[in-house]
């Protein structure tokens, strides 16, 4: 871990935030050694943190002891290049002690998901979270998403707590995220006063995020997660300098002829957003293994098609570098 505060290591990142995949070997135990090949290539290759066993990293599926071992390689992966954050989830005495074994592999913060199965009320969210922020030392991102929605109030009890440092957004109410911006901006629910935390942290969490980046920066949320970059990192990187430098005829040209027909691809099965991502992750030359149960793997027709919309993104990325480089 470093000294400098997370918040505001990840508030100007230098490239799109990396999600690695888990990787296994051929016995279907996690192979490390790919783990962290995964993850020096993803820092290497200009990501701004790196996330690790999260959703894209399957956290379901891990054992305890798994989890930990992977957390580890990943921050000794990183070697201190960038912020290493850890996933945490499960019901509240569960997410602590997930918590405290990142803490314990020197993780510089959490990605909270939601809690097990339960439909909770407003206030036991605010305690789940509260109490996982207390758990440990570590600074804690809360994952807004299937069963755990908040409503502007919670989010700025959540913003107040000290280890409490930003809101990924899973569910794409971009009315929802407005009314939660401007409540925590005011901090006071919403009511103008201008005493909100003016480094509490939005991130678009939704799948191929890239496909909504250009609205949710129009609400101000500019972080968000890249599963592209997991396995076309020349193609995420193209679209994250397009949406940073407002440069909409690119991104729009990469939405129309990459990420909307992936999008579109991803769509197709179940649990896509993860498994469809291991798949283009083996088909950049790296094997990852298959993933666990209850997950199964994408059809033959379909890993076909993902490599036909690598190749076409990649191609696209040369003509619009091309473009760029004789507009000079």
């Amino acid at each position: 871990m470093t000294s400098a505060p997370l918040a505001a290591r990840l508030a100007v990142p230098s490239g799109p935030l990396f999600f690695p995949v888990t990787t296994y070997g051929p016995d279907g135990a996690v192979d490390l050694d790919a783990y962290r090949t995964h993850v020096r290539r993803g820092v290497e290759s200009g990501a701004a943190a790196v996330f690790a066993c999260c959703g894209t990293g399957e956290f379901h599926a891990l054992a305890p002891e798994e989890y930990e071992v992977c957390v580890a390689a990943a921050v000794e992966a990183t070697a201190g290049r960038v912020p290493v954050l850890a996933g945490v989830g499960y019901g509240t005495a569960l997410a602590v002690q997930y918590a405290r074994r990142a803490e314990r592999a020197r993780v510089d913060g959490l990605l909270a998901m939601p809690p097990y199965l339960v439909a909770a009320a407003q206030e036991g969210l605010l305690r789940h979270y509260t109490r996982l922020a207390d758990a440990t030392s570590l600074d804690v991102i809360v994952y807004q998403r299937d069963n755990a929605v908040f409503t502007p109030e919670t989010v700025v009890a959540l913003a107040r707590h000290p280890r409490i440092i930003g809101l990924k957004d899973g569910v794409g109410d971009l009315d929802l995220m407005q009314r939660i911006i401007s409540a925590v901006r005011g901090g006071q629910g919403g009511q103008g006063t201008g005493q909100g935390p003016s480094d509490f942290l939005y991130f678009n969490g939704l799948p191929t995020a890239e496909l909504t980046g250009l609205a949710y920066r129009g609400i101000g949320v500019t972080l968000y997660s890249s599963a592209v970059f997991c396995f076309a990192p020349n193609i995420a990187q193209l679209f994250y300098r397009a949406l940073g430098t407002g440069d909409d005829a690119t991104a729009n040209r990469l939405i129309d002829g990459f990420y909307r027909p992936l999008v579109e691809l991803r769509n197709q099965g179940k649990g896509y957003a993860v498994s469809l991502v291991k798949a283009g992750v083996r088909l950049s030359g790296l094997e990852v293994g298959e993933v666990r149960p209850p997950l199964h793997e994408p059809g033959e027709e379909h890993v076909e098609r993902l490599a036909e919309l690598i190749e076409r993104g990649e191609r696209l990325c040369e003509e619009l570098e091309g473009e760029e480089g004789a507009a000079r």
